[in-house]
């Protein structure tokens, strides 16, 4: 009776044990992974005081710029802009020019912020698109949230310069 319980035992355990010992080892092997510091870490996001360029003449818009760096290992996304001192949202965007040479922005979604790296806003790439509530004078500064998707909001001011200056 003992011979044939374990003759009828040994075909189902037979079965589970390969798929139990094959996820024992991918465990061991990520855990190996992780603990080598190949799974990288959260981003960690700072940003450099911003500059807006001040509005020349009747123009409704203007541009702000930020430095934005990503000391972690792992990408994220700026997604939105706001601040309490504009008329309408900012809006996200990017420098575009026609074959003629015109320059225009062009609106986008969210900006990808690399690991290790960051993102450097410049009048020839992305910016962001804002409308002052009111005559945003030189030297002001102004105050600016960006909302990231994994690293929160944080919270920054721009410097109002002449258009072409970078101060930060």
């Amino acid at each position: 009776m003992k011979a044939t319980l374990l003759a009828r035992l040994r075909g189902p355990a037979a079965a589970v044990t390969t798929p139990v010992l094959a996820c024992g080892l991918s465990l061991a092997g990520l855990g190996a992974w992780t603990a080598a510091g190949n799974a990288g870490s959260p981003p960690r996001l700072a940003v450099a005081e911003g500059h807006v360029y001040q509005r020349l003449g009747n123009t409704p818009e203007t541009a702000a710029f930020f430095t934005i760096t990503n000391t972690g290992g792992s990408p994220d996304r700026l997604l939105a802009v706001s601040s309490p001192r504009t008329k309408v949202p900012p809006a996200l965007s990017r420098h575009r020019m026609t074959r003629s040479g015109a320059a225009y922005r062009w609106p986008v979604e969210d900006v990808a912020i690399p690991a290790e790296e960051g993102l450097t806003m410049d009048p020839h790439g992305t910016d962001v698109t804002v409308r002052p509530d009111g005559d945003w004078r030189l030297g002001r500064r102004i105050p600016f949230t960006l909302h990231f998707e994994r690293g929160g909001p944080l919270t920054v001011l721009a410097t109002v310069v002449r258009p072409g200056d970078r101060r930060n």
